[in-house]
């Protein structure tokens, strides 16, 4: 009886933890996209504060990237380039090879991917720890 009252607890605890950890993880991805799959996260060394964040993006045909701004500095490397469109706007390639540079909260996205291969990014963020990665404007 003992040994099943320890497994119980075991388990219990597992389950707490396994929720906790969920919940933790929901909480960090609540100004997050679904699209973006974090690589590595570091601390800025020399800059108390400050982070370093490396992901890949992809937004895939006929999804949208809305418009939102950084607590510091993304520069994004595209990967595989596609055809995105703006609204209001002509479609525009965003080619492979491409590097792309936006200042801190200098708002942008606001496309569509409207071309056949999804947009692939390696995007490099260098933000303000603790604020959220993506922002929306006001």
């Amino acid at each position: 009886m003992k040994l099943t009252s320890r497994f119980q607890l075991l388990a219990g605890a597992a389950l707490f933890g396994a929720g906790l950890f969920s919940g933790l993880m929901a909480a960090q991805s609540g100004s997050d996209v679904p699209f973006r799959t974090e690589q590595k996260r570091s601390d800025l060394s020399g800059a108390p504060g400050m982070e370093v964040i490396a992901s890949i993006v992809e937004i895939k045909p006929g999804e949208t990237s809305n418009m939102h701004f950084h607590h510091g500095i993304e520069v994004a490397y595209v990967l595989q380039g596609s055809t995105v469109q703006a609204p209001g706007k002509e479609p525009a390639v965003n080619a492979t090879g491409t590097t792309i540079l936006n200042p801190r909260e200098m708002q942008h996205g606001d496309f569509k991917v409207v071309g056949d291969t999804p947009l692939r990014l390696f995007t490099v963020h260098i933000v303000d720890k603790g604020k959220p990665l993506y922002a929306t404007p006001k």
